[in-house]
């Protein structure tokens, strides 16, 4: 009972100096190397670099601003925009205004007109008059809406132009975001290719980074294994840091390739006569200590695989 107690991690280390101290190539069903993900940061836009802050086995973080391409004449191209988007609002009439004086008139002849409604009702008015306030109250009204129809196309076409410099400064903006360099990832630097003060272009690769914070141990398993694992599947993988020294990491089983390849010449598999493999992807958090390159082991346990213990 008690030696079911014990801590996981116990077990684990057990394992790990058992395999590292056992001999013959059956040892482990798996061979393979720790990966990372690698991103190649390029620059995104064209221009002298006055600041680029990267060097090579530094870390990094995402979205922290590394360095520029300089900008003045994005600036200055996006203070001309703003310039002429407010001449160009400036410009824009107030419909209600401009109609308010007519409209007033043609209150004034709707109220005019009523009282000789009333006049001709009483014999005071001819028809006549009446018949003229009616024509006169027509053609304000007409005019009314010929000028309001007027006064709405000139605004819709300045609202237009506006709409066409908006998109540039937002075009500008874009490019002035872009300008800005930073790295996608959180990682470590393991190459750059340019200094502060060159003149670098649009795609032009400025450094390259990785995340080892989370290693893959790429390995290769022959056919009549692979159908014991399982994306998802909780595994044991053993780090080879030489001289027999193995380390046993946690990992999960994140890829397994849908078709079969020849076994690389550098991978040992277990059975080295299966010239086909399968490759599969273990996600591995990393201590520090793993690196890329560096070779790995996994070895399938029937209790892994399938649930019993």
């Amino acid at each position: 009972m008690k030696n079911r107690m014990k801590p996981k991690w116990i077990i684990v280390g057990l394992a790990a100096v058992l395999y590292g101290c056992g001999s013959g190539k059956d040892a482990f069903d798996a061979s393979g190397v720790f990966e990372a993900t690698e991103i190649i940061v390029s620059s995104q836009a064209s221009g002298q670099m006055p600041v680029f802050e990267v060097d090579e086995g530094a870390k990094v973080t995402a979205g922290r601003q590394l360095g520029y391409v300089d900008t003045v004449q994005l600036h200055l191209k996006k203070l001309q925009l703003l310039a002429s988007l407010k001449a160009l609002r400036s410009r824009r009439t107030d419909v209600a205004v401009q109609v308010a004086s007519i409209n007033q008139q043609i209150a004034a002849q709707k109220n005019e007109l009523k009282r000789f409604e009333y006049l001709l009702e009483s014999n005071a008015a001819s028809q006549k008059q009446v018949d003229d306030i009616r024509a006169q109250l027509a053609m304000l009204e007409k005019q009314s809406a010929a000028q309001q129809a007027t006064l709405e196309s000139g605004n819709s076409s300045l609202s237009g132009e506006s709409l066409a410099l908006e998109i540039q400064v937002a075009q500008v903006d874009d490019q002035l975001k872009k300008s800005l360099i930073s790295s996608p990832i959180s990682g470590v630097v393991l190459s750059k290719y340019a200094e502060a003060g060159e003149f670098v272009t649009t795609g032009k690769a400025l450094f390259k980074v990785a995340d080892v914070s989370r290693m893959h141990l790429r390995a290769y398993i022959t056919a009549d294994l692979i159908t014991q694992l399982k994306t998802g599947q909780q595994v044991t993988v053993f780090a080879d840091f030489g001289e027999k020294a193995m380390k046993a990491y946690a990992g999960t089983v994140t890829w397994i390739a849908d078709r079969a390849e020849f076994t690389p010449k550098n991978i040992q598999t277990r059975n080295e006569r299966a010239n086909q493999v399968y490759a599969v992807k273990i996600a591995v958090q990393n201590d520090g200590y793993l690196k890329r390159g560096m070779y790995g082991q996994l070895k399938i346990e029937n209790g892994q695989t399938d649930g019993r213990r």
